[in-house]
């Protein structure tokens, strides 16, 4: 039986160096940081309001705290109907309390049947008030709304904000995002990429100060300073675009990987409910709990969250997107 589990590790370390080792295009940025525009600067205080009102005003949103998951989505439909938005609800009940995906959409202009999403969970887990998780990825959708608010795509562009991502809901059929996945299924509709913002407010630029699950110590940076860009195999084609454009058009640390789906960490969020249906997503993480000190703690809260290096990659993800619009 040791022999049996030994070579089961075995394997499955090979398995997942091979799938750490698909090649990325680009070269993640080294050295320094530039200063900050004067749109990162403006971006920077935008994103610091978002975040502080989800995680410092509201506090703790889930179904446990029901009436701070009301505020919460209160607060996101105004910003994205104040944005210019006629924003959808999808509404489903969870122990007799009403939970609202919030979806805002600008419609393609010659591709209107390919979609591309961007979403994020509003949610917190019991006990924390969110601020890296997610309000951090919430705030970033909301700017990204913003950007392309005016914007005429291609591609239509959905920016939604998941409900229930975390436990213990996570992966029932009660989470937020498996509703709104399941539902593009239903009606037909082509998803040709999504993303998945979670949790990318905290960057550290000491050595050590990221982990890792076996084996991908062998292959990735020790020090947690860089965006995450994590898809499953199948997905590896839009992780590598995705990759390649924020390289392309970011000057910041950035890693990517396509492996499976059962390693731990890979599916922890709502892209793995697009791959319960077939879709092509990623998620965009600064890597959670394998990095941050704080998180699912009551310590997470909005003093943690780096809002300069969040305003530069949020803007690296806006030139990515309007790549995916295209």
């Amino acid at each position: 039986m040791r022999r049996l589990l030994f070579y089961g590790t075995l394997v499955l370390g090979l398995v997942c160096g091979w799938a750490a080792m698909i090649p990325m295009p680009g070269r993640s940025h080294e050295g320094p940081l530039p200063p900050l525009s004067p749109r990162e600067a403006a971006l920077q205080d935008a994103l610091r309001r978002d975040v502080e009102h989800l995680a410092g005003e509201i506090g703790e949103r889930n179904i446990t705290r029901y009436e701070g998951l009301r505020a919460a989505a209160a607060f996101l439909e105004a910003s994205l109907a104040s944005a210019g938005y006629a924003v959808g609800r999808q509404a489903y009940d969870v122990d007799g309390k009403a939970c609202h995906n919030l979806e805002a959409e600008r419609a393609g202009r010659d591709r209107l049947r390919e979609i591309v999403v961007i979403g994020a969970h509003y949610d917190s887990v019991e006990g924390s008030p969110g601020a890296n998780d997610n309000a951090s990825g919430v705030a970033a959708l909301l700017a990204l709304a913003r950007a392309f608010a005016g914007a005429a795509p291609s591609r239509t562009l959905r920016f939604v904000a998941f409900v229930n991502e975390e436990p213990p809901i996570f992966q029932t059929e009660a989470m937020g995002s498996v509703r709104y996945a399941r539902r593009c299924r239903e009606r037909g509709e082509r998803v040709t990429a999504m993303l998945s913002l979670e949790t990318i407010g905290y960057y550290a630029d000491t050595p050590g100060s990221q982990v890792y699950p076996f084996p991908f110590q062998l292959f990735y940076p020790s020090t947690g300073n860089f965006i995450g860009f994590v898809g499953n195999v199948a997905s590896r084609r839009l992780v590598r675009e995705v990759v390649g454009q924020f390289r392309r058009h970011a000057i910041f640390p950035s890693e990517g990987v396509a492996t499976l789906a059962s390693i731990p960490g890979v599916g922890w969020s709502d892209q793995w409910a697009f791959w319960q249906e077939g879709y092509p997503a990623v998620m965009v993480t600064d890597t959670a709990p394998f990095r941050y000190p704080y998180y699912h703690s009551p310590q997470d809260t909005p003093d943690r969250v780096r809002y300069d290096r969040l305003a530069r990659v949020v803007l690296g993800l806006e030139r990515v997107i309007a790549e995916l619009s295209l």
